[in-house]
């Protein structure tokens, strides 16, 4: 049965060990002395915790691009979310097979919620139908709602919003760049002024000897007589 200890889930998550097995304690999960935690088990006392035991129904409004592709993300299955209906307003898409599912028509979407039990929506519609579509999740009895649109969703106290913005996570990148490219050049900076600083000994060391030759009128082969011979 594999084991994990203590040691190394806080060297893979960057922690103190003493605080991780504090924390696992909450979860009823206290390992055993040389041994570790079994793999196993943990993976259930967190997926507990977090919910991820049970099924949980998700319906995705706007099925362009984005939504198709959320449609058939199979991470979803494997952490307990399931599909349980596609819904788009565009009666061209009423019928066509995505990811395996039909999609519906927008018309269909409170009886879908209430069929299936969903908790969870999905929104990937255009902005602009984004909080109408916010509006009947709600109404319908959606309590938590992931939108991918790009807009800020009004929702009553009591309905969870996770807003999921591509461009901001871009931005976010950019940032880190530029911050990099800023410490990359000030690196160069300082090292070409460390080379200009190391540089200037030898220099000065070899403009000396000809000053003080010019100052005790030595030239290359010796002392210069201050009076030349007529």
């Amino acid at each position: 049965m594999p084991t994990v200890s203590s040691e190394e889930l806080a060297a893979a998550a960057g922690v103190n060990s003493a605080k991780l097995r504090k924390d696992f304690s909450y979860l009823g999960s206290y390992g055993t002395r040389g041994v570790g935690y079994d793999v196993e088990y943990l993976v259930y006392q967190i997926s507990r915790e977090l919910g991820l035991t049970q099924d949980w129904p998700v319906v995705i409004v706007g099925i362009g691009n984005l939504g198709a592709a959320l449609a058939g993300y199979g991470g979803f299955a494997s952490r307990g979310f399931r599909v349980a209906g596609l819904i788009d307003a565009d009666r061209a898409m009423t019928g066509k097979q995505v990811a395996g599912l039909t999609v519906r028509h927008t018309d269909e979407l409170e009886p879908l919620i209430k069929e299936s039990g969903v908790s969870i929506g999905v929104i990937a519609t255009p902005a602009g139908a984004a909080q109408a579509v916010c509006n009947r999740l709600v109404e319908a009895g959606v309590t938590s709602i992931l939108n991918f649109a790009p807009t800020v969703l009004n929702v009553p106290e009591g309905v969870d919003v996770r807003k999921v913005d591509l461009s901001i996570e871009l931005q976010i990148l950019a940032f880190h760049e530029q911050r990099k490219a800023g410490e990359e050049a000030e690196l160069r900076e300082a090292e070409a002024a460390d080379a200009v600083q190391g540089g200037k000994p030898a220099a000065d060391a070899a403009a000396r000897p000809t000053a003080a030759k010019k100052r005790t009128g030595q030239g290359p082969d010796g002392d210069v007589p201050a009076v030349m011979p007529a």
